[in-house]
């Protein structure tokens, strides 16, 4: 700190004589405890001795500290006058100790992540006043609001509320530790005029390591003396402005408390100012001298969370106008290039947009570089909480040991004290010796009680700091989430942009087509949030999900391949939303769910998802609710016996299946993964289970789910059995697949019920829903939606059953009514509704079409359909048995009356 920088307040500005206010703190006499509540806040300044330096000139140096409440720093230079300090000490993130067994009285340690600095006041007062007011200076900086223009109403309204609060604090602070008087003369401004000790050596009180400190300082002194005695007074203030007479020596500056008045009608005149600017600590702050508590705190709290709030939903308006007004420009932009009649106008509006595109990645990067910042923000502020913490363990530890002692030393003292009286003349030496021990434990125990009380304060305002540190880095990660959703979004809307440019521009000449599909390339290359992947806030880290999954959907068509990056996007900005209003309070529900029994709250948080964490255990939960009456120890290990005895006919059909279970999963294509092999013995082992439906394609991907959730085999076994012979009906599987067929036509009536619109358009337009929903209810949804809605799915599919899965047939296509009905293609209806369940990104607007918009939904309606055309197919079925019946007696009988010269085409051109 070779030069002091021009925002570090002077030490000088500190030395400005007092003025009646501001020195008419001292309390009554004979009232240690009692603290007159000031109308001006007092600067906290002073001499101290801080023990420091190396070798020979090692030891305690002469300084003189100040406290600058912008930045909670606490300035120390080795004069009063001196113009630039030496160091600081920051405050925000430093502990106090006081030590009670140390050698010199009013020794105390301020420690910072850092370094710990050892200081000295001139007495135990001084020392618990600085140690207060440097608690209080503390908890100040950690609870102000930004500073406001203050008013004259708004300032005696501030002053009401302070006084209030002092009395508070002052309530709360008597369970720890009497607040100390200001020590007469050793601290504030009137400090300054107290006589810097000696030393044995000049060079002792000097700073060898901020000598060029120093030496400006020594300069500017010089300069100051010579100006002074040129103007013909003193370096520090004209004694006569002060309204009291000087007493002998060099004593403090304190009036009259009786003639206030005279006090006030006369200014002192300025100390001479130093070369740097003053600091926006010279600024008037309440300030008590006892210790804060959260009252003031929470007030403070509340009120800028509301604010905060209305902040958010101000933004929110400004951001859906802004959007609104993109739309509607892109709409207008996208008009004027389909009117332009010539080549040149549409390039001229092509060129526009490539800018707007230039000007939205410039908005992404400033985006992400205000998301860097807050990471960083965040980083610094979670260790801080960490080192806030092992002090205080540290402080609990030492307060326990302390505690102990004064325990022992008590029953030591009752010992000494309840021994029986020896006689006089052999024990009058030995009573004024353990007298004088005596009292020399009462000492000790009175400084430990002290230290004590001292201690347990620290450790509830540390803890209390720790907890709005904690708040604070809270309110960062959602802010950081919020602006990386923002991000997500933006980047979209870029890529969406470039889509529409992409069909627009079609095959057009000239340089524009290949600079587009460069943007193209790049931006499906880009992966965003690349800098952040050391914070748990995004759901994507990779190129896979925690399931093995891919993030990204790998679409066939190169076409599509942009739109699987806008899903994935899209899909990253929602969790991100609902991080912190849905997800976290979802897990600290389900944390709280120690036991799981059947209840409508636990339906509902099936509903609403199951955490991944606990997944796994409520899923063997639920599974063994279904299969509790089939369960039997050691069945599973049986059936891989059997299997391994001889071969199932169904082994080459699950051979041929393995290969085609998931083929986007890194489980189930990686050659060294063992889920693969865990997967042919759990459907080997079913096989052998249920001989009446053995195998049936859609079973692997029933087993895989199983096996990526419940990560044991058995576990998975178990879950295959129940979803097959308990969930869902009988004959689901079978070779008729009759159940699966009913299903079908129930889902055809509840459509036409709950979408009637929607239902029509595709009346009309010839289309056959089964090609597309069959597989949806025969894999559950294994194959259609992604990962995150696929497994909420399934969380109340198991507990609930196949209503779920209706419900959720109908969500999606309420969820892509709009779409669908703008279609008018019967073509391009099916090739939309081949990969529009992939498109879904919202589960939660998904979850709430199906378990609120789909209402009423109940069971027995559902019954009595499956029951009407159950009979239904079953009759259907009968007549076409029939029909084969007799088309095969016919083709018999006339197999029979065939003429021998009759033969095949065939036949006769091999006899040719």
């Amino acid at each position: 700190m070779e030069n002091a920088p021009e925002c570090t307040p002077s030490p000088a500005e500190f030395t400005q004589p007092p003025s009646s206010a501001s020195l008419a703190e001292v309390a009554p006499p004979g009232d240690s405890c009692a603290q007159p509540l000031d109308t001006v806040p007092k600067k906290l300044c002073g001499y101290l001795s801080k023990f420091g330096g190396k070798g020979p000139i090692k030891g305690w140096k002469y300084r003189w500290f100040f406290y600058d409440e912008s930045k909670c720093h606490l300035y120390y230079s080795r004069t009063a006058q001196d113009a630039n300090p030496l160091d600081s000490i920051d405050l925000s993130s430093a502990v106090f100790d006081c030590k009670a067994n140390a050698e010199d009285e009013g020794t105390f340690e301020v420690k910072t992540p850092n370094r710990v600095i050892t200081l000295k006041a001139a007495t135990k007062q001084a020392m618990l006043y600085w140690l207060q007011q440097l608690q209080m200076k503390r908890w100040e900086f950690h609870n102000s609001p930004p500073a406001l223009p203050v008013t004259p109403a708004a300032g005696l309204s501030g002053n009401g509320s302070t006084l209030h609060l002092k009395l508070e604090q002052e309530a709360e602070l008597e369970e720890f530790l009497c607040p100390v008087k200001t020590p007469t003369g050793l601290v504030g401004a009137a400090a300054a005029l107290q006589p810097v000790p000696a030393m044995p050596s000049a060079l002792q009180n000097i700073s060898l390591k901020h000598l060029g400190t120093e030496i400006q300082n020594t300069m500017h002194n010089i300069r100051g003396n010579k100006q002074a005695q040129a103007t013909g007074h003193g370096p520090l203030v004209d004694e006569s402005s002060q309204g009291v007479e000087p007493q002998s020596g060099e004593q403090p500056l304190i009036s009259d408390p009786s003639t206030p008045g005279k006090e006030s009608e006369e200014s002192p005149k300025p100390a001479p100012k130093s070369f740097l600017s003053s600091s926006p600590m010279q600024k008037p702050k309440r300030q008590s001298n006892t210790f804060p508590f959260f009252s003031d705190g929470l007030a403070r709290s509340r009120t800028a969370q509301e604010k905060v709030a209305a902040l958010e939903q101000q933004e929110l308006v400004i951001i859906l106008h802004k959007a609104l007004e993109a739309a509607q420009q892109e709409k207008r932009e996208s008009s004027a290039y389909l009117s332009a009649t010539e080549d040149k106008d549409r390039l001229e509006l092509v060129r526009h947009k490539v800018r707007q595109i230039a000007e939205l990645s410039q908005r992404v990067e400033a985006l992400e570089q205000d998301r860097e910042r807050l990471a960083h923000e965040s980083g610094l502020l979670e260790q801080q909480v960490q080192a806030l913490q092992q002090h205080v363990q540290l402080l609990m530890d030492k307060n326990q040991a302390k505690q102990q002692v004064i325990c022992k030393l008590s029953q030591k003292l009752t010992e000494d004290l309840a021994q029986p009286e020896q006689p006089a003349s052999a024990a009058n030496g030995d009573f004024l010796s353990q007298q004088e021990k005596v009292e020399h434990l009462k000492d000790d125990m009175e400084a430990y009680r002290t230290q004590n009380r001292f201690l347990n304060s620290e450790i509830h305002q540390v803890t209390k700091i720790w907890r709005k540190v904690a708040e604070k880095e809270k309110a960062l990660l959602t802010k950081c989430a919020y602006l990386q959703a923002r991000n997500c979004q933006v980047e979209s809307k870029y890529l969406a942009g470039l889509r529409r440019l992409q069909e627009a521009a079609g095959a057009e000449a000239g340089d524009f087509p290949e600079l587009l599909q460069q943007l193209i390339q790049e931006a499906l290359q880009w992966e965003a949030g690349e800098a952040s992947d050391s914070m748990e806030l995004r759901p994507i880290s990779s190129e896979y999900d925690a399931y093995g999954f891919l993030t990204v959907p790998d679409y066939e068509v190169e076409d599509l391949k942009l739109l699987a990056k806008i899903q994935a996007l899209e899909v990253r900005s929602h969790h991100l939303l609902a991080l912190e209003t849905v997800e976290r309070p979802l897990r600290e529900r389900w944390a709280a769910l120690t036991e799981l029994v059947p209840s409508a709250e636990l339906k509902q948080l099936l509903r609403a998802g199951v955490p991944r964490e606990h997944r796994p255990r409520v899923w063997r939960w639920l599974v063994h609710r279904h299969v509790q009456h089939l369960y039997s120890p050691g069945c599973y290990q049986e059936l891989l016996a059997r299997g391994q005895t001889c071969q199932h006919p169904a082994a080459r059909q699950i051979e041929l299946d393995l290969n085609r279970t998931f083929p986007t999963n890194k489980h189930f294509t990686c050659p060294t993964s063992s889920f693969p092999d865990e997967l042919r013995r759990v459907l080997l082992a079913f096989s052998w289970q249920n001989p009446t439906i053995g195998y049936c394609q859609g079973l692997n991907r029933l087993a895989a789910i199983a096996l990526l959730v419940l990560e044991d085999e058995e576990s998975a076994f178990w879950c295959l059995v129940a979803i097959v012979e308990t969930i869902l009906p009988a004959e689901y599987y079978s070779k008729t697949l009759t159940a699966s067929q009913v299903d079908q036509r129930v889902l055809r009536d509840l459509l036409s019920e709950k979408l009637p619109r929607l239902t029509a358009h595709l009346r009309q337009h010839h289309i056959d829903l089964s090609l597309i929903t069959f597989n949806w209810f025969l894999v559950v949804f294994a194959d259609s939606l992604i990962s995150d809605i696929l497994l909420q799915v399934w969380d109340a599919f198991l507990y609930e059953g196949t209503k779920v899965v209706f419900r959720y047939a109908l969500a999606i296509f309420k969820y892509n009514e709009e779409e669908i009905l703008r279609l008018q293609d019967s073509l391009e209806i099916y090739q939309y509704l081949r990969f529009f369940t992939k498109t879904i990104c919202d589960s939660r607007k998904l979850m709430s079409i199906a378990f609120n918009d789909m209402n009423p939904f109940p069971m027995k309606q559902l019954r009595q359909l499956r029951a009407v055309h159950r009979e239904r197919l079953e009759a259907e079925l009968r007549e076409l048995e029939l029909l084969k019946a007799e088309y095969l007696q016919r083709r018999a009988s006339r197999g029979r009356a065939v003429p021998e010269s009759c033969v095949s085409e065939d036949e006769g051109e091999g006899d040719g």
